[in-house]
């Protein structure tokens, strides 16, 4: 038989009629294998590599702390619905929140304030809040950092916001949180995500993106989200320096683009400040206006763009408020500010005595004038 006719053959023989693939559909086979093994194999990676992060972290300085989440704000708020409405509450910005220190407030006067200063953010929206709110008849210490109060600006708005709508899930998550990873570990931290770190490792500049840094961690927070300022950025200089550069990003040109602009927006802010001032006295509440120190470079931003002048002295003659303003007190003189706007944790110390007894003198002021 010819060769050509035999291989025709064959080749028929072997051809697949439609319809035939999908009758007998390939199963892969898997190769043996035990699922407890492989367990624990992971298991093993992930803690390799959970203890690898952690212990990279705290060889860095890093030190378990709570941190300062919007749940967390939102636990101190609600103290004020829950029958604390009569105590004294802090609002401001991060310079209130690290350089008032809650056990020397408390020492000096047996009470231990409500801390609801807000890192980066005008605490105006917070004040407007507790201005409309009934079960807030105690005293208000509000911090004033001039670029902060007088243009408005929010950085960490989600913190008030959360406050009216938490969930129950989300309540029950922040006390997991804070009682079962916070206090052991000191990777857990939003500075020290995976995310952050990647992005700000020193990538090729990509042309129209600007080189912009963020806000690095500056302090440690406790429970009831009393902070003070993180020994790296008092002692490591380094550390300190580029704190200070990141400040420096934001003192070149005016505010808004024009100084008119600029003006408007200060004449605005103050206006909210008369309102929710009028509102808080009306039922009864005192209140005191603080500017905290700051140096340096700073400083001088602020001089240059909000003077004393134009800002404070005005926002204090239209409320009626009384202020405490560093400049006039020798105590709160020469303290330390490592990146200029926060005062080291010791210096924090000796600002809250010298401040205590002035807003209590203060207050009493006001009583007396009732």
């Amino acid at each position: 038989m010819p060769s050509s006719i035999s291989s025709s053959e064959n080749a028929s023989a072997a051809r697949i009629e439609p319809g035939q693939l999908g009758a007998q559909p390939y199963v892969r086979p898997l190769p043996d294998m035990r699922a407890g093994t492989a367990v624990v194999i992971g298991l093993v990676v992930f803690v390799m590599a959970l203890a690898g992060w952690e212990l990279y972290w705290r060889a860095w300085g890093s030190e378990p702390a709570i941190r300062n989440s919007p749940g967390l704000w939102a636990m101190q708020r609600r103290r004020i619905d829950n029958g604390e409405g009569h105590k004294t509450v802090i609002i401001g910005s991060s310079r209130m929140l690290f350089d008032v220190q809650l056990p020397v407030w408390e020492q000096l006067g047996g009470e231990r304030p409500i801390q609801l200063a807000i890192e980066g953010t005008s605490p105006l929206p917070v004040m407007e809040q507790l201005a409309d709110d009934p079960d807030f008849t105690g005293r208000l210490v509000v911090g004033v950092a001039p670029d902060l109060f007088f243009t408005g600006f929010t950085y960490l708005s989600d913190k008030y916001e959360l406050y009216p709508k938490e969930t129950p899930s989300e309540r029950v998550a922040q006390w997991l949180s804070m009682t079962l990873l916070e206090p052991w570990l000191a990777y857990y931290d939003e500075d020290f995500a995976l995310t952050k770190v990647l992005k700000r490792q020193p990538w090729p500049a990509r042309k129209g993106v600007p080189d912009f840094l963020d806000v690095r961690k500056l302090a440690v927070t406790s429970a009831d989200r009393n902070t003070h300022m993180w020994s790296k950025v008092e002692n490591d200089p380094e550390y300190a320096a580029l704190c200070q550069r990141i400040w420096a990003q934001d003192f070149g040109e005016v505010p808004f683009g024009s100084n008119e602009v600029l003006q408007k927006k200060i004449a605005g802010e103050i206006d909210r400040a008369v309102k929710a001032v009028a509102r808080l006295r009306a039922r009864g509440v005192s209140i005191v206006f603080v500017r905290a120190p700051t140096d340096a470079d700073y400083r001088a931003f602020e001089d240059r763009w909000f003077p004393r002048a134009t800002t404070w002295n005005v926002l204090l003659e239209k409320t009626g408020a009384p202020g405490i303003h560093f400049e006039d007190y020798p105590a709160m003189q020469g303290l330390r500010l490592p990146e200029w706007s926060h005062l080291a944790a010791a210096d924090a110390r000796k600002y809250t005595a010298a401040l205590q007894p002035l807003v209590e003198q203060a207050f009493a002021a006001q009583r007396k004038g009732d």
